[in-house]
């Protein structure tokens, strides 16, 4: 049986707690894997899908769980650089699977476009392999990224032998408070509305910078179907997402549109 080879990487950077527990799981699970894991050497959260061209991309071996046979690299970049510059660049064998997280906070609904995590694992899906993105739904402690990790570790060979398409990133959140975890739930995305204020602040030398802040006001609520409301009633979130983003409904009306134009 072929061993699966797992890149793994965050947008948390490197040295966070969420990645280092998600591979310890995987080491000691049954898997075999051989695990690759390239990260980005300092936090990079909210940074979406962004990738790198104006300046150059360092690449740096890192100690990593104090395991001699597993190197950790560590990118000056955005997390959809660190799974470019791994499968375009670096390794030697294309991944088998993409795993990114364990984020620490929760990315559900629409918060996925701005999630350097989901980004990530949909760059992923660009080159052609099936990724996971997991976010844990608050800050967590050692026992919930434990929980987390455990569960990917029991997802991933289901994963591998499904019939998923390598179009499909599989979006997982978990509940902080493990203790009231219910279940797991498949969901659609939902919406998420924030109140957002920009604070208009003057530094040192008299030059005025904005600081934004946000307050969350809705998420749907009353939606059943949706992650946001899955993972408030205790359950996993586990939501199908792909990077096709035609509106196939307004194509009628477009083409409509068009015609009477008479271009």
């Amino acid at each position: 049986m072929k061993q699966a080879h797992i890149l793994v990487t965050n947008d948390d950077g490197i040295y966070a707690e969420g990645i280092q527990r998600l591979c310890q799981a995987l080491l000691e699970s049954k898997g075999g894997y051989r695990l690759s894991v390239i990260a980005p050497e300092r936090e990079r959260s909210a940074i979406g899908h962004a990738i790198t061209m104006h300046k150059p991309l360092r690449v740096a071996e890192v100690d990593f769980l104090n395991n001699p046979a597993l190197k950790g690299r560590s990118v000056n970049g955005t997390p959809s650089d660190c799974v470019k510059l791994a499968v375009e660049a670096i390794l030697d064998q294309k991944p088998d699977l993409v795993i990114s997280g364990i984020n620490r906070g929760s990315n559900l609904g629409t918060d996925v476009l701005y999630s350097g995590t989901v980004s990530a694992a949909l760059e992923g899906l660009l080159l052609g392999i099936p990724s996971i993105a997991v976010s844990l739904t608050g800050n967590g402690n050692s026992s919930s990224f434990d929980y987390a990790a455990r569960l990917i570790s029991t997802i991933v060979p289901r994963l591998l032998e499904s019939s998923i398409e390598a179009s499909t990133l599989v979006n997982i959140n978990v509940p902080v408070d493990i203790k009231e975890i219910k279940g797991a739930r498949v969901t659609k995305l939902g919406n998420r509305r924030y109140r957002n204020a920009f604070e208009k602040r003057t530094d040192p030398r008299g030059m005025h910078y904005y600081w934004l802040a946000g307050e969350l006001i809705e998420d749907d609520p009353e939606d059943d179907d949706c992650d946001t409301k899955a993972v408030r009633d205790g359950y996993i979130s586990v939501t199908p997402i792909h990077f096709q983003l035609t509106d196939r409904n307004a194509m009628p009306a477009l083409e409509k549109l068009i015609k009477e134009m008479e271009l």
